[in-house]
């Protein structure tokens, strides 16, 4: 708790970014809420209410990298603030939706308003790391990670009472005043935005796509982000598939009410809040490898007590106390992984490798949403919805293994798009015997060298 107490009272502009997220997700969460309330009331179809979640979700899988380029070249404040305009003015069409038959306009609403959020994301996180001291990112993380709950936790309860009460428009309206007013924060940092101008080597089009390819061959050439990158791909199926079957589980093993679903929802963002506070509080004496690791590990474990009791025992409230208690390893896990990602990559390569991840995770989330809907026919809901804890147990053992005993490669890395090849400010370290000791930021003592081996390792 201190820690994040010492982490804001010490960051006028972490504290800005922080509260601008805080009203432009609590927004997000009216939206989406109230839409998927209204599309469904105005059609009464749950085929219209997928399409409203796969046309939120289509441009995080196909814009990601793309937008991660432009990340790097744009400045990022500028980027945040011009896409939070956009986005609230994006939002303006949904005002002529009436009933069923414009339901379009809220399809193509959502997937301008999630193509422009593709832009501001990576912009967003690889901001975070010219707030705040290196020794306090991980702390910086967390808290980032608690206002997505605060806002989830108000922006879900909101969105249902603005539907019912002020319909499209009344949701339509709160989420555009919520993103004006995160711009109008944001405007207030004083942090330069601004990035190392890089030249467009021939033609924009072709600049634009060596830097598309530096960032994935970036991402997988080296082993600590292409191990970041699997562990994400591997938890991020299940994510998919207790997405598309929680509320079946709820509702047809738990045999619980929609009101005790509601509470449930509640409890899940209040887990997370108090894990986000841990996570702070830890920032400087736990490694970000450590809670990647164990945190997923501790998730995956109960996450299978979550999916697996009812095998034996059906009642709501083990379900109720467990969704409190995993929100705990879930926000350590969080926090290590972006701290792992921003502290290893260059400040000019953050934005495209958070975008290229971004992709990643969006397609392995298609797969288990995919995944969950067919699967449960033949197998039943509980031994599909438990690969999700599964999948978790499984990479943080995988993570906690190599990031324990493999070598790695600690500081920053870049790459050369042009030449296609990895830059000289490479540091390399061996993670054997008592050779290195991991410090106290949770970094390794490293020494430099000229050159790596073909696939070097990284950390």
């Amino acid at each position: 708790m201190r820690a994040s107490w010492r982490a804001l009272a010490g960051h006028r502009d972490l504290r800005l970014v922080l509260c601008a997220g805080l009203v432009s997700q609590s927004g997000d969460w009216i939206l989406l809420i109230g839409l998927l309330y209204r599309v469904y009331a105005m059609t009464g179809s749950t085929a219209a209410s997928a399409l409203t979640m796969l046309s939120a979700f289509l441009p995080q899988v196909l814009l990601g990298p793309v937008a991660g380029v432009f990340a790097d070249r744009w400045n990022r404040k500028l980027t945040m603030i011009v896409a939070d305009l956009l986005l609230a003015a994006g939002l303006l069409p949904l005002l002529a939706v009436r009933g069923s038959g414009q339901v379009w306009i809220v399809f193509a609403v959502l997937i301008w308003e999630g193509s422009i959020g593709q832009f501001f994301s990576p912009a967003e996180l690889a901001m975070v790391p010219r707030l705040v001291a290196d020794d306090q990112l991980l702390a910086a993380n967390a808290l980032g990670g608690q206002v997505s709950n605060v806002s989830r936790l108000a922006g879900s309860a909101l969105g249902g009472v603005i539907a019912a009460t002020g319909g499209i428009a009344g949701v339509t309206l709160a989420d555009a005043a919520s993103f004006a007013a995160s711009a109008a924060l944001l405007a207030l940092v004083r942090t330069s935005g601004t990035v190392e101008r890089q030249s467009w080597h021939g033609q924009p089009l072709r600049a634009v796509t060596a830097d598309l390819r530096g960032g994935l061959l970036l991402a997988a050439r080296h082993r600590l982000l292409r191990a970041l990158m699997i562990f994400g791909l591997i938890t991020s199926v299940g994510e998919g598939i207790v997405g598309t079957l929680f509320a079946p589980f709820f509702r047809h093993v738990l045999h619980g009410s929609s009101q005790e679903y509601g509470f449930f929802m509640a409890a899940q963002a209040i887990g997370g809040i108090a894990g986000g506070m841990f996570a702070a509080s830890l920032g400087q004496r736990v490694p970000a490898r450590h809670l990647l690791s164990y945190g997923a590990i501790a998730f995956g474990l109960v996450d299978l007590a979550i999916f697996l009791y009812p095998l034996g025992y059906v009642a709501v409230w083990p379900a109720m106390t467990g969704i409190i208690i995993v929100g705990l390893p879930g926000a350590l896990n969080m926090a290590g992984l972006l701290t792992l990602f921003q502290q290893n990559t260059e400040d000019s390569h953050r934005g495209r490798v958070f975008g290229a991840f971004a992709a990643a995770e969006g397609i392995a989330v298609l797969t288990g949403t995919l995944a969950g809907g067919y699967l449960t026919r033949p197998f039943g809901i509980v031994p599909v919805i438990a690969v999700q804890g599964a999948g978790y147990l499984i990479a943080g053992l995988l993570m906690a293994a190599w990031l324990q005993d493999g070598p790695a490669i600690s500081g920053v890395v870049g790459l050369n798009p042009a030449a296609g090849r990895r830059s000289d400010r490479l540091q390399v370290i061996g993670v054997r015997g008592h050779d290195q000791v991991p410090a106290a930021d949770g970094s390794f003592d490293h020494a430099r060298i000229d050159d790596v081996g073909s696939g070097g390792p990284r950390s």
